[in-house]
C-alpha cells in the first residue's frame, strides 16, 4: 500500500464514491416510506449498476471485483483490479438517518498492490481517498477509542480495550469505522475473522495514505486480489498505540 496510484485513478475513485453516494442519498429519500429492505436492495442493485457502468466507460480493460457481482476470476491474472463495495453498512442504510455508512472504491494493482482508494461517507457529506487532503490526527488519548460493531461487540475487542484502559465506541459499516479513525473520532479497529476483501480494501489504503497503522495481527501487511477474496485479521490504528494494540492482541490469542 506505499506505492501511490496515478493522480487519474485517484481522482476517478474519488468520483466513483461520491457519484454512487449521491445516488444512495436522492434513492433513501425516494424510498422513504418504503420497507427497509425493498430499499436495502434497491440500494445495493442501484450504486452496483452505477459503478459498473462508470468502471466499463472509463477502464474497460481493467478487472473488477465487487459485493454485489459474480466473481470473475480472470481479476487473479489482471494487472489492475478494482475492489468494490457499493453500499457498505447496507443495515444502517436502512435505518434513517443513520450516517455510519459508506460506499468503498479501490484499486489494486500487481506491481503495488493497493495503490488507490476512496470511502464515501454519504450521509456525512464527505469521500475521503487518496490522492487528496486528509485531516490530521490529534496524538492519541489516554483512554484510546476502539471502533465496535454496533449490534454484536466482540469479546476479542472488548478485552484489547480492557487491556489498553480504552473505551468502545459502537458504529454500523467497516468503512465508516475505520474513516472515523482518520476523522479524529476514534483511534483503533481491530477486527478478527474473515471479511470480504471489498469490505477493506479502500478503507486500508485511505487510512494509509492518512498515516495511520494498517496490518495483520502479526504486524505483516494484508493482500488483496487473492483467491478466496478474504481478509481474515484486521487492525487500523494511530501509529504511536500500534505496538500496544498488537502486544495486547498478541496476549490474547
Amino acid at each position: 500500500m506505499a506505492t501511490p496510484g496515478s493522480p487519474d485513478d485517484a481522482a476517478l475513485a474519488a468520483d466513483l464514491a461520491s457519484r454512487a453516494g449521491a445516488l444512495l442519498l436522492t434513492l433513501r429519500e425516494e424510498m422513504a416510506s418504503a420497507d427497509p429492505k425493498d430499499l436495502r436492495h434497491a440500494g445495493d442493485n442501484r450504486s452496483q449498476a452505477l459503478l459498473a457502468e462508470l468502471l466499463a466507460e472509463s477502464r474497460p480493460d481493467d478487472a473488477v471485483l465487487s459485493e454485489e457481482a459474480e466473481d470473475d476470476r480472470v481479476r487473479l491474472g489482471a494487472d489492475r483490479v478494482w475492489i468494490i463495495d457499493p453500499l457498505d453498512g447496507t443495515r444502517e442504510y436502512g435505518e434513517p438517518p443513520r450516517d455510519d455508512w459508506a460506499v468503498h472504491v479501490a484499486l489494486w494493482e500487481r506491481t503495488g498492490g493497493l495503490t488507490t482508494g476512496a470511502v464515501a461517507l454519504p450521509a456525512q457529506g464527505r469521500t475521503l481517498a487518496t490522492g487528496s487532503a486528509l485531516p490530521s490526527r490529534d496524538p492519541a488519548p489516554s483512554r484510546p477509542r476502539l471502533v465496535v460493531s454496533r449490534t454484536r461487540a466482540p469479546e476479542f475487542v472488548t478485552a484489547i480495550a480492557d487491556r489498553l484502559g480504552g473505551e468502545l465506541v459502537p458504529m454500523g459499516s467497516a468503512g465508516a469505522k475505520a474513516m472515523a479513525i482518520v476523522q479524529g473520532l476514534a483511534d483503533v479497529y481491530v477486527h478478527a475473522g474473515a471479511m470480504h476483501e471489498w469490505d477493506t480494501a479502500a478503507p486500508a489504503v485511505v487510512a494509509a495514505a492518512a498515516g495511520l497503522h494498517v496490518c495483520r495481527f502479526d504486524g505483516s501487511p494484508l493482500e488483496f486480489n487473492t483467491a478466496e477474496a478474504l481478509t481474515t485479521e484486521l487492525v487500523i490504528c494511530l501509529p504511536e498505540l500500534a505496538d500496544r494494540v498488537l502486544e495486547a492482541i498478541s496476549a490474547l490469542r
